[in-house]
């Protein structure tokens, strides 16, 4: 029997617990999660709950209730509660979202047999652009041909705000469940992408253009957070925590002027949805939560992951591509991306991110073209060979600034 006050959330980390789970769980709904750790899911079931610890001025314990959890390699599980399920999210990153595709058109077929005609909406919570496009085209390949896709599934994007901090080895010895989470609490979702209703959610901010605040996360807060980290762990490289090197006034400067430089772009793209007076005081706010001590948001966390954050498509050149069509300038933008070329930021147990560690030996045999070409998506040829081309002008000169300061520190520990 079907219970409209349910909703399926693949995934259980930081977001979905955080953010996805929270926001339902304190509006009525019963929350079911489908993960991969079993350890996770046991938990889950038996305790029932779980508790988000709000990290700002003054900490808040948020209780979310009426909790449960199934295991997405039990597909017979799995496929029931999607045909049952009032509403779903998705939050798993691109590669996962892969695999889970499969299992998720199964259960959208049973469902179509259950209850023939009832249209299920999938919040696809996912950082990246054209989402839904992404499930949509893998689901056409998966499900009949007279499945009405276009009827039946709502593909519904969002914009994901919420910082989450990686919790140390210490706190989930604690407590395995809990999850630390800054006040921020806005879920900005497709208001297009739904086929029913949109469920009466506190937090849930629903927009008419989508493209423009997707973009507007990538290419502000994204672009901002990482201008910060590569930046700031660049001339301080001791330093752990974001709050710590946006305390030095250049890199804040630094990490303004590029995010306002994305800002102006931005306007020129979607002048009806933003005015560059908004995105000043969004700048304002943001740069504001970066600098939360209580979270306690690590240089690592926001840098890691280079292949992804310095590709194609993401939070650098994205936005440099918007301002390369209209003819606007991106310096700063290119300039910023440049030091990601350096990160070499490690978790609390002294180690790369994998990812990392990948980019950085090409980096060193390659060169920065290849490494580009290579990891990031970029196209060898005409395509993006001004680009390139100022990232590795900018590579040499931030490397010789590099080498002469170690020299210098050299020099002076003699």
């Amino acid at each position: 029997m079907r219970d409209d006050k349910s909703i399926l959330i693949f995934g259980a980390g930081k977001i979905c617990r955080s953010f996805i789970g929270q926001l339902f769980g304190q509006s009525g709904y019963n929350v079911v999660f489908a993960d991969v750790d079993q350890k996770m899911v046991n938990e889950l079931n038996k305790r029932k709950s779980y508790m988000v610890i709000i990290k700002g001025k003054t900490e808040e314990s948020i209780l979310v209730p009426t909790v449960r959890a199934v295991s997405v390699l039990d597909r017979d599980a799995v496929k029931k509660e999607i045909a049952n399920a009032s509403i779903m999210s998705v939050s798993v990153g691109k590669n996962a979202l892969e695999k889970i595709i499969p299992v998720i058109a199964e259960g959208l077929k049973m469902r179509q047999e259950l209850t023939p005609g009832k249209p299920l909406d999938i919040i696809i919570a996912e950082n990246m652009r054209s989402a839904g496009e992404f499930m949509r085209s893998r689901l056409v390949e998966l499900l009949p041909v007279n499945y009405s896709i276009n009827k039946l599934v709502g593909l519904v994007e969002t914009s994901i705000g919420k910082m989450v901090p990686i919790m140390t080895e210490e706190d989930l010895k604690n407590d395995p469940l809990v999850i630390f989470a800054e006040p921020y609490n806005t879920l900005i979702v497709d208001k297009r992408g739904f086929k029913g209703q949109i469920p009466e959610v506190k937090g849930l901010n629903p927009k008419e253009n989508m493209k423009a605040w997707v973009d507007r996360k990538a290419f502000i807060h994204n672009l901002g957070h990482a201008t910060a980290s590569y930046t700031g762990n660049f001339y301080h490289p001791e330093a752990d925590y974001i709050f710590e090197v946006l305390a030095d006034n250049n890199i804040m400067e630094i990490t303004r002027r590029t995010m306002l430089q994305a800002a102006e772009i931005l306007v020129s793209f979607y002048p009806q949805e933003f005015t560059l007076k908004d995105l000043k005081e969004h700048i304002d706010d943001l740069l504001c939560r970066f600098q939360n001590q209580a979270l306690k948001d690590t240089v690592f966390r926001i840098g890691q992951d280079l292949p992804r954050k310095l590709g194609i498509d993401d939070r650098f050149a994205g936005i440099i591509h918007l301002a390369q069509k209209k003819g606007q300038k991106y310096d700063y933008i290119v300039y910023a991306m440049a030091h990601g070329f350096f990160f070499r930021k490690t978790d609390e147990h002294g180690k790369l991110n994998h990812q990392d560690e990948l980019f950085l030996k090409t980096l060193k045999d390659n060169g920065v073209e290849k490494t580009l070409i290579k990891l990031c998506g970029f196209h060898s040829g005409k395509k993006n060979k001004d680009l390139i081309s100022e990232l590795q002008i900018h590579y040499l000169k931030l490397k010789a600034k590099k080498n002469l300061t170690n020299n210098l520190k050299y020099i002076n520990n003699q």
